[in-house]
């Protein structure tokens, strides 16, 4: 019989995103509406992409 595969979690494959080099990214939150009340430093810096820590991004590239 065939060794069991570990299966991909499916709430942080459709969040995270990994790129190449083996980083992982995610989109910022709280930058889709009602911005109005931030500054524009702080709308500006929510439209790039996130990038996960190195420790954290090694434990989940196994589940995505």
């Amino acid at each position: 019989m065939a060794k069991s595969k570990q299966k991909t979690h499916k709430a942080s494959s459709k969040v995270l995103k990994k790129k190449k080099n083996g980083s992982l990214t995610y989109k910022k939150s709280n930058g889709n509406h009602k911005t109005n009340k931030d500054s524009a430093k702080q709308v500006r810096q929510r439209r790039n992409k996130g990038v996960l820590a190195k420790g954290e991004a090694s434990r989940l590239k196994s589940v995505i």
